[in-house]
């Protein structure tokens, strides 16, 4: 079986670590026919490329994981051919923002405690997604439509590193989209302010400016997102590997799966487990160094 190439790319939070070379020297101990590292970087992210057969994927990201225990770095381990992708598909809530909007709008009816305990089991995979969102809406009904654009202006976050990743992509030819178990009014205006291509989510109804406390139906949930995946790369003409997805919760895994790369960002648990990778240091920009790119080639604009 013919060798391949491999390149595991180490990325830090500059706000709370530094990579050294002497723990860079460590991760290459840990990677099977180590060949040779990059800095994209400087003490913030290295590329580190080493060639095996399949099987040393696997091998790999599970030795280098041990290898950087306890330390503040994020690695993604994938081959090297293909690590440039053109399709971005990217969940919003705890993703592309900080927030949870349905947490943020039924604090204001004064039952957030309630709303953000059923939101976490969801996400986490442990109750149905389409039951938990029915549910959860229909707390907020009576709600003014009002309240939204408030809440978009006081307390929904663009996660750091964000616009760079898409305006990025965008540079270099590649289609964005938000895929989103949350809700047009929100991730119109979250994909207006990141520079994205489109957006897709489910609808709160609204009657004579209130919400009714209904969502529209069908629900855009964890089958939904994998097929918008499909539908894009498709209509693109792209292969598997040319396409990324990221997102944190259980309605995420599937299109997580199937996309090239697949990454999951402070994710639950489980998510965690299962995607291909896994940022829990860096910020958003991490995807952008798994794709090769060195710092100054970003886009901020």
């Amino acid at each position: 079986m013919p060798l391949q190439t491999f390149v595991a790319t180490l990325v830090a939070n500059p706000q709370q670590f530094a990579l050294s070379d002497a723990l860079i020297a460590r991760a290459a101990q840990a990677l099977p026919g180590f060949a040779s590292t990059r800095w994209l970087d400087p003490e913030v992210a290295a590329d580190l490329f080493f060639t095996g057969e399949d099987a040393a994927l696997a091998l790999a990201r599970t030795q280098l994981s041990a290898a950087l225990t306890g330390e503040k770095v994020d690695a993604i381990v994938q081959p090297a051919a293909g690590r440039r992708k053109k399709l971005l598909l990217a969940d919003m809530d705890s993703t592309l923002i900080g927030q949870e909007c349905i947490d943020e709008l039924a604090a204001r009816v004064g039952v957030g405690a309630h709303v953000a305990a059923i939101t976490e089991r969801a996400m986490r995979g442990e109750i149905a997604f389409e039951p938990a969102l029915r549910e959860r809406v229909a707390l907020l009904a009576g709600l003014p439509e009002t309240v939204i654009a408030e809440v978009l202006d006081s307390a929904i976050t663009l996660t750091p590193g964000g616009r760079a990743l898409v305006q990025t992509m965008r540079g270099h030819g590649a289609y964005t989209a938000i895929v989103s178990g949350g809700f047009t009014q929100f991730t119109s205006v979250v994909a207006a302010r990141l520079g994205m291509h489109e957006h897709r989510a489910n609808a709160l109804i609204v009657k004579n400016g209130h919400l009714t406390g209904r969502v529209g139906e069908p629900i855009l949930g964890r089958d939904a997102k994998l097929a918008t995946l499909r539908d894009l790369r498709a209509a693109r003409g792209l292969g598997l590997d040319e396409t990324l997805a990221i997102g944190d919760g259980a309605n995420d895994l599937a299109m997580l799966g199937e996309a090239g790369l697949g990454a999951a960002y402070r994710a639950k648990p489980a998510v965690a487990a299962a995607a291909h990778a896994r940022i829990d240091h860096a910020d958003l920009t991490a995807l952008l160094y798994a794709q090769g790119f060195a710092r100054g080639a970003f886009i901020e604009g």
